[in-house]
């Protein structure tokens, strides 16, 4: 089994980071102790930026000192004053330090920064010999024809062997999405070798540097204070130095306008775009110069209450402000998860992952990590798109969420409410929604269907067809009617309405699955080396044993559709016939009733919790059971014990929980806390989308 992997970069400007942050993505799913080394980062004085994402974002067990063996200065001063072969001594005792703590190291090469390219090629491929590391080979399609990108992997791939490298996968990267089949058919023709040739599609976002960077490289000062989104990306620049009407006739979407600080008439030309559905949005706005606006100026901006292009100013001249901004990297920075988000998706388009893992031979750990676990809801909600609507469209956390969620491709998202206030919300927030659909509760194709339906449905609990009419645009009710009708095959919401809101609805048209008695509730509880399942802790304050049953048998299939073996352990003060009382006759009479409707499901209880999940603890208490001690899915007896476990556990064992996961419906609607973020949503988003796979497989 493979346990490094060496990322080069055949070319100067070959996109090399997407293609080292995809690997690390892919990595990460399936290495529990995943390690990071570059043998020479640049000389530019800052810490490198490829480094500080993957040690931040991987949570990876090094510290950023350990993460090199030199600046690239520091090899030329060696190589020269000691020779090579003390360079790579140095290198290597560096790596090994990583690899001494780690199962699998992935190296990144080097940037092509102050030599020639053929001494630095060579360089990188006598390191990665020298490491014993298979090599990744990354070159740029950008602006190249079949026939030349053909000729560069070629050659490319042969330096490396002839300098006894082992080459796994070659990368041809920046590739324009209308030009891929034509180049991978032109090297397919004449590509004798088993590693396989991946072409990336260009994405200009991801080069483009953000508003953020910009400021900070300039030194610039905002004019205003107050929250900004200097995530925006900078697609074009433009300065700005004609009368306004001119000026505006040239606005481009996500442009950086510079213009000189006495310019008040295009500063507030570019900040009234904003309120515009008429002109593009502008990303920032510098002012040069030294100049600030008049207090007039700087008094009507500080009243506006809609969020601000940002806007900043620098005391340098227009020029040179210029030359300053086109000197900023496009970098994707630790802190910008629109951009990561955007990467990894174009990564995976772009391959198999699956494919990749088993090209470089990488087992798969035995330990299943938050992060694993999370990536595979991922993956298994991609294998087969579902739509889910999402009632509450105009929260940021939910447009921030649908950014991720259409980047990766996970889903296809159908968004509700004001479609001007999302749209300009989003444009805010810099978010592209193009493909998204919006609809509107209260003005739509569906409304008066929907209110026929809802009337025809509740009318003997008293419902009037006017009153069906008002209900069914509250957006819970509209979302959850999307699922009945099929429109939609699963709903989320709650993260700005109570559970109570968002549940309601459901219970009321949805209804439960046939055999299913009650609809109940399940946590997935990722702890460092494993995931749980616990229900039901949130919806039934005290279930009769008939009831719990079916929350066992529920949580079970709940358990299995997320690949983890469901082995149950019906929770109580009482480990077998240890005690007694009504509360463990209630878990006894439940674990019956499943045992007699599920006899292939594997159940022990009543039984402890220690019991349950420690095998020295089963052994003492109940030694001749085949599932104290390997519990994975856990019933608790009612809700004040299963609500206040799972925070216990949650807090105290610094685990993730994933839910609540709603079961027993018909189709899946599923709640969020109104304290959720936006990975909250995107988890919850994909365990719909399974759940909706499940339920088209089984239908």
């Amino acid at each position: 089994m493979a346990k490094n992997l060496y990322i080069a970069a055949g070319e100067p400007d070959s996109g090399k980071s997407l293609v080292v942050l995809g690997i690390m993505e892919v990595l990460s799913r399936r290495v529990e102790r995943l390690g990071f080394f570059r043998p020479i980062i640049r000389s530019h004085g800052k810490r490198d930026n490829d480094t500080e994402l993957l040690l931040n974002r991987y949570s990876l067990d090094q510290n950023y000192e350990d993460s090199f063996a030199f600046t690239s200065d520091d090899a030329q001063a060696i190589a020269t004053e000691k020779g090579l072969s003390v360079l790579l001594r140095i290198i290597m005792e560096r790596y090994k330090a990583i690899e001494s703590r780690s199962d699998f190291v992935l190296c990144e090469g080097t940037d092509f920064e102050g030599v020639t390219s053929a001494f630095e090629f060579d360089l990188s491929a006598q390191i990665a010999t020298h490491l014993g590391t298979p090599v990744v080979n990354v070159l740029s399609g950008r602006n190249k024809s079949p026939e030349s990108v053909r000729s560069a992997v070629h050659s490319t791939r042969i330096a490396m062997v002839d300098e006894g490298c082992t080459v796994t996968a070659n990368f041809v990267n920046r590739v324009a999405a209308d030009d891929i089949e034509a180049m991978r058919s032109e090297v397919q023709k004449s590509w004798p070798y088993d590693d396989p040739v991946f072409f990336v599609a260009d994405e200009p976002t991801l080069e483009a540097p953000t508003v953020g960077a910009v400021a900070e490289a300039l030194g610039a000062v905002p004019i205003r204070d107050g929250e900004m989104d200097l995530n925006r990306e900078i697609l074009t620049i433009s300065v700005a130095a004609m009368q306004l009407p001119n000026f505006l006739e040239r606005v481009q979407e996500s442009k950086l306008v510079i213009t000189p600080g006495d310019r008040s008439d295009i500063l507030l030309g570019c900040l009234a775009t904003v309120a515009s559905d008429n002109y593009p949005k502008i990303s920032g706005i510098v002012l040069t110069g030294g100049m600030r606006p008049p207090d007039s100026v700087t008094r009507l901006i500080e009243g506006i209450r809609r969020p601000l292009i940002p806007t900043f100013a620098v005391e340098t001249d227009t020029y040179e402000t210029v030359r300053n901004v086109m000197a900023v990297d496009g970098a994707i920075t630790p802190d910008n998860e629109r951009k990561i988000q955007a990467a990894l998706g174009v990564f995976e388009s772009s391959i198999d992952p699956k494919a990749f893992v088993e090209r470089i031979d990488v087992a798969r750990s035995t330990v299943v990590t938050p992060a694993m676990f999370e990536y595979e809801l991922i993956e298994q909600a991609k294998r087969r798109r579902q739509r889910i609507v999402l009632p509450e469209g105009e929260d940021e956390r939910i447009l921030r969420a649908t950014e991720v969620l259409r980047r990766r491709d996970v889903v296809e998202i159908i968004l509700l409410g004001d479609p001007l206030k999302i749209r300009m919300l989003a444009d805010e927030l810099g978010i592209d929604l193009a493909d998204v659909q919006i609809i509107n509760p209260s003005d739509n194709p569906y409304l008066e269907a929907f209110a026929q339906r809802f009337f025809q449905l509740r009318q003997h609990k008293g419902i009037t067809e006017d009153q069906a009419h008002d209900t069914v645009q509250d957006v819970s009710y509209f979302g959850t009617l999307m699922v009945y009708e099929g429109i939609a095959d699963g709903m989320v919401s709650g993260a700005a309405h109570t559970t109570a809101h968002t549940i309601r609805p459901a219970l009321q048209l949805i209804r439960t699955k046939p055999g299913c008695s009650i609809v109940s509730s399940v946590f997935l509880m990722c702890l460092k080396d494993r995931v749980l399942v616990y229900g039901d802790c949130a919806i039934n304050p005290r279930p009769n044993p008939a009831q719990l049953a079916d929350i066992a048998i529920s949580s079970a299939g709940t358990a299995k559709a997320f690949g983890i073996e469901p082995i149950i352990a019906m929770l109580s003060y009482s480990t077998g016939q240890s005690g007694s009382g009504e509360e463990v006759e209630r878990v006894k009479q439940a674990t019956a009733l499943v045992r007699q409707a599920r006899p292939d499901l594997l159940i022990e209880g009543p039984i402890q919790y220690d019991a349950a999940i420690d095998p020295g603890v089963a052994k003492t208490k109940l030694p001749d059971s085949q599932i104290a001690g390997r519990a994975t899915v856990f019933i608790f007896p009612d809700l004040n014990t299963g609500n206040n476990t799972y925070k216990a556990v949650q807090r105290s064992a610094d685990s993730v929980a994933i839910g609540p996961v709603m079961q027993g419906l018909k189709k899946p609607v599923n709640d969020l806390s109104r304290g959720c973020t936006v990975t909250d949503i995107v988890n919850t988003v994909a365990i719909t989308a399974i759940q909706a796979q499940r339920n088209g497989a089984e239908s």
